[in-house]
Order: C-alpha cells, then structure tokens, then sequence
C-alpha cells in the first residue's frame, strides 16, 4: 500500500499570557492521540535515581515552548480582512507575489515553491538546557585511532562532549559502564567537564567509587558546577581519608585559591572498599544546596550542606579527582557509573520572537493569483492552526509524545521529543533514522519503493530525516526513498537536498564565502558543507552535509536555524556543540553552502 502524508495532526496552539510549554500541545480528535508515556529526556533520570526533581525557577520549568500572547481582538484583525487583497509581483529573484489587505501584507508567495510566508499572531519559540544521563555505555579510547584523534571520555548522550585536562590523556579512559579517572600521581588534579558553558541554575549528581582505600594521605572526588576553568570553580567534594572515613566539602577556587562555603560534613567514619557514592548538587541563583550518600543507602530527605555565594555565574558541570601530596598507594582509580543533570538553565535560552507563520500550497505556485488562491489565504489569515516551524518545535526537547490515530502510522509516534541516532560501541550516534524510523514502521513510497524499519532508530531523527518529517510527513510534499533527480519529490539526503528538493534555489555559496542570503525566509532550508573532510578538493566537489530549517532572528538579532545534531541527540535551536546560527563565524554560519524553498 502506498502511505500518504499525515497533516492537521495538532489542534491550535493553546494562546496564553505565560509560557505555552510543548507538553501542553493537543491532538486533534479522532486524528491523533497524546500520551503521557513519550520519548521526552526530561524526568528520565529522576525516574532512574528514584528522586522527585521539582523544576529549577524560571526558564527551566519548560525545557521547550512556543508562546503566544494573551487572546484578544487581535488574533481575528486578519480573519475579516473586509478590504480587497492585492497582489503584487516583487522584484527579485527569486519571484514572489506580495498579497496585502489595508496596506498591511497578509502573504507572501514564491514563484515555483508551495511554501508561502503568512502573517499571524507573534509567538515566541525558546530551548532550554535539556535533561541527561551518562551511564558510560561505550569503550575509549579507541585504539585503531592515531593518538592525536583519540578521545578520552567522549560524548555524553545529550550533555555535550567530555573535555578530560591533567596531567596525562591517557590518566582517562571509558570502559561499558565506567567512566575511569586513573590517579597516578599525587598533588595533581584530574578534571572531566562538560562543553557546555551556559549553565546557571543546575540539579546535577555524579556516582562514583574508589577502587581502593588510600594510604598516606587521602583521596577525593567532587562534582564541579560553575566550572571556568581548572583554577576557578565550585565543587562538592568527598574526601576518602587513610582511615576509610568520608568527609563531605563545598568550597570554591579562585585563581588556584581555595575557600571552605561551609564546615566539612562527617558521612562515614569506615566506608567499605569499593562503595559507590553519590553526590548531588542542587544551585538556584547564588543558593548552593549539596549532599552525599552511599549509594546502598536512601538519599538523605535533608540537604547536608545549604550556603550562599555568587563569585561565578554561567559554567560547566563536570568531576575533579586528586590524590594529596603523599598518597603511597598509587594508582587510585576513581570509578564512574553514572553522571546525571536532571534540570538545568542555560543563562541565556536561544529565542525567536516573529509574526511569520509558514503554510505549504497542495502545488507549486506559478505565479498567477486566482480565486482559488484567494480563498486559500483568506482562510489562513489569522489561523493558528499548526504550521510548518509549530511542527518542527514538536520534536525539540521535551516535547510531548502524540501518536496517530488513523491511517498508516496509526498507534505509532509522529510527534514528541526526538533523539538523533543510536550510538555505536564508541559512543558516537550513527547517522541513518529518516522519517518513517522515528515511527518504528517502514514505509511504501508513491513510485512502490519500499525501506523497512529500523529497531533501533525508533524515536530518532538524523538531519535529513527531521526535515523530510516536518515537510513530507506533515505537510504533505512528496518524499523519495532515496536520490531523486526530478525536483518533484524531497530527496533522502542533504547532499541531494541541495540541488534537487521542490521548489525554487534562493541563494548559494560562490566557492569562497557562504551566502548572504538577504531574501531568506523563515521555513527555508539551509544545507551545508559542515564537515570538509568529505569534500574530493581534486575534482572541485563540495559535499552538503547537513540541512536545517530556517526559524527566524533571534533576540539578538541573529538568524537562527532548527536542526537535528549528534552532540545535542536530536532537534535543537540552541548552540550546544555548535552555535545554530547562519551570523557570525560559527561553523555553521561559515559554512553555509545552499538555501531552497519548498
């Protein structure tokens, strides 16, 4: 049976004061079903720690949102739209006719594409920091590597990518289940931090072990938060003393000067050889609330520690280890089982704020305005009926899951909180969930080619997959199974996105500088040549190798994208792992290399 597109599978978008989190979009009746059980990170490892986790104040009680503002008249000002519409051919290339009602443009379509740009009510789309755990499931480094390409602690799945500094690379090393810190020598800190700068206010814990008690003078592992670099930050630090006594420390460094927050906390006064310890952090603002427990115990109801100190605002979260001057029992191994944030805050969510609202023509537009067309736009004009970027905003984190209620994917996922690609032994996601996988179904195409499904691609969405998700299986603009040179059909890759997607070319690289793109829309489609290495430099080819859809100017008025990427798991606006941005001299907006409208 040949599957056809599913659309309308969302009522509008509740319109309110406040925040609108995804978790409060609905399904339309007899169309889709909302479960409560979806695919979102958020709550996975409060679930796994047995733990309640209250959300942080502010931006991180929605890791994601679309906002719109209060209902009032004006959401209706465009229904009516009681003067004529106008339509008028722009200059430029490529064509677009501008239909206006009063003065004030209602539409704007191009010439060849069926998206078309309509003006709506302004709606604000934001990110947060998503939830994470990192249970170590790979091996590193990997060996077969040269030295120089090797990494250490790798990715986490969703948290950024391990920077491991002090003394010696090869002091740190991944085995399934483990993340190991080797103390070799004494009097030397061992730092493993995230790459992620932006956290402010954070819930994180970290489980871990010695493999042995020390002798001559102690050992010590803490959960760093606020981390600059290795000479500033916070930490929660559990001393292990050469009597198998614990002792639980907050304290702060500045500039290699370190200051106790509180009075050291007595936990153990005999720990046992190879007890693995959880410590917890919990900050808000300048409050900074800790505590620590075996981990074969219940998680103490009270904090042990609950200061306040505001020396470092924005930093990473991550693991100190250190062996004191005069340990003789080297090498000490520190055990990591799992590294845990279950809420965070970034200190500045990327936002776009805009009127545009993307709608998709059942055909191309060829330029001629008719009735038809006419009555097409009067009924988008003032709807919030779910568009273009509304879906493509229900697979960022958090995102609630919606299954279909009818037709082929009927029972299965179409909408939620997507990841990117499963990982392979070392840690990296692969490439390769398309649309149809992220449902856990396969998929029969118009022309009768058919792909089968992927066990383990449910739930996920790779760069390509993501887009032809958002417009082919929502928004109904055929798909191939994979090349397809006709421009009638969205291909399965990015690379042949570039030159044969529906639609018209806006704009390309001329070889030396990304495009300046000046007449980019929101809904546009931004490919790129991310990663030079697959490039063929003797033959002059340029392999694309990543594609996004355009959201709008950010509140810092730069361009912003939607994408699905390895390093974040999944769909993001944000900048972890690379700023989503087509301004500045980030990679992506450095190696922007073509931009289409469907």
């Amino acid at each position: 049976m040949t599957h056809t597109s599913r659309r309308g599978l969302l009522a509008a978008i509740a319109a309110s004061a406040a925040a609108v989190p995804l978790g409060t979009a609905t399904a339309a009746p007899a169309r889709a079903a909302t479960s409560t059980g979806g695919a979102g990170a958020a709550g996975a490892g409060a679930a796994a720690s047995g733990a309640a986790v209250d959300p942080l104040p502010g931006p991180g009680a929605a890791r994601s949102a679309v906002t719109l503002p209060p209902l009032d008249a004006s959401y209706f000002s465009q229904v009516a739209l009681t003067a004529p519409l106008t339509a008028t051919v722009l200059p430029g290339t490529p064509a677009r006719t501008e239909v206006t009602s009063g003065g004030g443009r209602v539409a704007l379509l191009t010439h060849g594409a069926r998206s078309v740009l309509v003006a709506g009510p302004r709606r604000t789309f934001t990110e947060n920091k998503r939830p994470f755990a990192d249970d170590f499931g790979r091996t590193l480094p990997d060996t077969t590597l040269p030295a120089a390409q090797r990494k250490y602690w790798g990715t986490s799945p969703g948290g950024g990518s391990w920077s491991t500094l002090g003394p010696a690379a090869t002091d740190y090393s991944v085995r399934p289940g483990t993340g190991v810190i080797a103390l070799t020598t004494d009097y030397a800190s061992r730092h493993a931090s995230l790459r992620d700068d932006e956290i402010t206010d954070v819930d994180v814990r970290s489980v871990a072990r010695f493999d042995k008690v020390p002798t001559g003078a102690a050992c010590s592992y803490a959960l760093s938060f606020g981390y600059q670099d290795t000479h500033n930050n916070y930490r929660a630090r559990l001393s292990f003393l050469t009597t198998g006594a614990v002792q639980l420390r907050v304290e702060k460094e500045v500039a290699d000067a370190v200051t106790q927050l509180a009075s050291p906390v007595a936990l153990a006064t005999a720990a046992p050889v190879g007890a693995d310890w959880t410590i917890r952090v919990r900050r808000e603002g300048t409050r900074i609330r800790a505590k620590a427990w075996r981990d074969d115990t219940a998680e103490p109801s009270a904090w042990a520690v609950d200061v306040t100190d505001g020396t470092f605002g924005k930093g990473r979260v991550g693991l100190r280890a250190l062996a004191d001057k005069g340990c003789t029992n080297l090498p000490v191994g520190l055990l990591v089982s799992r590294f845990q944030v279950d809420a965070a805050n970034w200190a500045a969510p990327p936002s776009v704020t805009h009127g545009d609202w993307v709608r998709v023509l059942p055909e191309p537009f060829d330029g001629t305005w008719t009735a038809e067309l006419e009555r097409t736009v009067r009924g988008w004009a003032g709807s919030t009926a779910p568009d273009v970027l509304a879906h493509a905003a229900m697979f960022l984190a958090g995102a609630p899951a919606v299954t279909a209620g009818d037709g082929p994917a009927q029972g299965r996922q179409v909408l939620g909180d997507a990841g990117y690609g499963y990982l392979d032994p070392h840690g990296y996601r692969y490439e390769g969930a398309d649309f149809h996988e992220y449902m856990g179904i396969g998929w029969t195409f118009p022309d009768g080619a058919h792909t089968g499904p992927s066990s383990k691609q449910t739930g996920n969405l790779d760069c390509s997959g993501y887009t032809r998700m958002v417009y082919g299986h929502h928004m109904g603009v055929p798909m191939a199974a994979g090349a397809d040179t006709s421009g009638e059909r969205i291909p399965r890759t990015s690379r042949d996105m570039a030159d044969h997607t529906p639609g018209v070319l806006v704009d390309r690289t001329d070889g030396t500088a990304p495009p300046a793109a000046d007449r980019l829309q929101p809904g546009d489609l931004v490919l790129f040549d991310a990663d030079s290495g697959d490039d063929d430099p003797d033959r002059q080819i340029v392999t694309v190798d990543h594609v996004g859809i355009h959201l709008g100017t950010d509140a810092t008025g730069r361009r912003r994208f939607l994408s699905s990427r390895k390093t974040v798991n999944g769909p993001t606006m944000s900048d972890l792992g690379g700023a989503s941005l087509l301004d500045g001299t980030g990679t992506y907006a450095t190696s922007l290399h073509t931009v289409r409208r469907i």
